[in-house]
């Protein structure tokens, strides 16, 4: 149903002050129940969640204009590691486009894609792919709705660049401040040789490109109009900052949704919260995989729809949003 600036086809609260409004997200008491199963098999929803077995692209084609007031969301970049033939190999633990670090201190360490060996037409393709999911996001969105989309150091430039060029207007990154296992080692097979070097540097941060559809007007009439345009405050004192820390998502999490690319609740929370700078709209997902930012988005009391291709992910994430959701975080300040 397409949006009307009066509001009139959706049913959008401002949600009521709580703890949740100064991030002390640490009980669930105040999130919905989500016990009840509601749709077909390949749409589902869960408490005010939407679960879509689909293509993004084929959904978000068959969409309205204007129905939508945020995206937050963590794609594919090496546009083959999702492929069925792929995740079959990562699933069976044979690499292929994913390389399966050895074991560091005991730790079994998670499945990375090899993103430094795109060649320039896999650049190519990366470009074109997030053009055009810029182009049929800048459609669905509200003017004003933010569009947050996780990246790293390596290939953000590129989704930053195809997506200002599908339309949306770039407002900068958010560091997501985490030590990860990426980088830092030393050349291969010439390890003792080189001791002293590392090829790469260590990463301790993964950048999310911040996009946003251009205003209706200013920033206050687009408050006003469509409830975007702005970001949501953390306290009425402190504003919604580019640099969170973070960590590696905690074993408890992985445990409850084994998905290569889990971000933790404890950061999702906190990015989900502040897209919708009134408290009221949808946040899409498009690259759903385990459904951390359906979760997030439950635990918040936003509503959010979620689109997943993969059947396997999808079951993944019907079991997992709940469970996610219902998780006790502690937000660092």
């Amino acid at each position: 149903m397409t949006k009307h600036p009066s509001g009139e086809g959706k049913q959008n609260t401002v949600l009521p002050p709580s703890k949740l409004d100064h991030l002390a997200i640490d009980s669930a008491t105040d999130r919905p129940q989500m016990t009840e199963l509601v749709g077909s098999d390949d749409d589902i929803r869960l408490g005010r969640a939407r679960l879509i077995r689909a293509d993004c692209f084929d959904w978000l084609a068959a969409q309205p204009e204007r129905s939508i007031e945020a995206v937050v969301t963590d794609p594919p970049y090496g546009l083959v590691e999702y492929t069925a033939k792929e995740t079959a190999k990562l699933r069976a633990g044979t690499g292929g486009v994913w390389r399966i670090p050895p074991s560091f201190d005991g730790h079994r360490r998670a499945p990375l894609p090899r993103f430094t060996v795109l060649t320039d037409q896999d650049r190519q393709a990366l470009e074109a792919f997030f053009r055009e999911f810029g182009r049929q996001v800048a459609r669905v969105c509200v003017p004003g709705a933010h569009v947050m989309v996780a990246a790293n150091p390596l290939l953000a430039h590129i989704v930053a660049t195809a997506m200002t060029g599908a339309g949306l207007e770039l407002r900068g990154y958010i560091a997501r401040q985490v030590m990860t296992m990426r980088g830092g080692d030393r050349p291969k097979n010439a390890h003792e040789e080189f001791d002293g070097v590392s090829v790469m540097p260590r990463s301790q941060w993964e950048p999310w490109v911040v996009l946003r559809v251009p205003l209706d007007g200013r920033v206050q009439d687009t408050l006003r109009r469509w409830g975007t345009g702005g970001f949501r405050r953390p306290s009425p004192d402190r504003p919604f900052g580019d640099l969170i820390r973070s960590h590696p998502t905690p074993a408890a999490e992985k445990r409850i949704a084994p998905h290569p690319s889990l971000k933790p609740q404890a950061f999702m929370r906190q990015i989900a919260r502040a897209v919708l700078p009134l408290g009221r709209g949808t946040v899409l997902d498009p690259f759903m995989g385990a459904g951390s930012t359906l979760a997030a988005c439950e635990a918040v009391g936003y509503d959010s729809i979620g689109i997943e291709r993969d059947p396997d992910y999808f079951r993944l994430a019907v079991e997992a949003v709940p469970r996610l959701a219902a998780l006790s975080v502690r937000i660092d300040p």
